[in-house]
């Protein structure tokens, strides 16, 4: 954070053997990741690191560690930095991008291209589509009462009512 506000984010999919490892470590990797993405910008710098994994706060002071965990350590002590716990439900930003958009269609396959059609198919019933500068499919509908319509349209074929008109 830079004058209060997030500068940057990173993220990275796990490697298959990190795939196996267990949560404590997940989170423990993701702190070691940050800080050898952003070390040019930590070293010699104070840094809190927040965690929703109230376990990691106590780091320091464990006994028995794995071989990992011992690597790790000694990468944490090259930095002046504390680890703070956040709980998981306070962390809203976190939370909110962590979510995959629904709103959004960032990828049609060919095998969905009768899916594409239906939904150009949709224009005769009142449903309007349109790509945004972003790339997203966005639709608009209008919804009105067909009631109206059906009475109009009766009504102009209605004998009766034509010659009363």
């Amino acid at each position: 954070m830079q004058h209060g506000k997030v500068i940057a984010y990173a993220s990275r999919q796990l490697k298959r053997h990190e795939q196996n490892y267990p949560i404590h470590d997940l989170e423990m990797a993701a702190i070691v990741f940050a800080l050898k993405i952003w070390r040019h910008y930590l070293y010699g710098e104070t840094c809190e690191i927040y965690t929703d994994h109230k376990s990691l706060k106590y780091i320091f002071q464990q006994r028995d560690l794995n071989l990992r965990q011992r690597r790790w350590m000694e990468l944490l002590k090259d930095y002046d930095c504390t680890i703070l716990y956040h709980p998981g439900k306070a962390n809203v930003v976190a939370d909110a991008l962590s979510r995959k958009s629904m709103g959004s269609l960032a990828h049609i396959s060919i095998g969905r291209r009768s899916l594409v059609r239906e939904i150009h198919s949709l224009g005769d019933i009142g449903v309007r589509l349109e790509v945004a500068e972003t790339n997203a499919l966005l639709a608009h509908f209008r919804v009105r009462p067909i009631l109206m319509d059906r009475i109009k349209e009766a009504q102009s074929k209605d004998e009766f009512v034509i010659k009363a008109l």
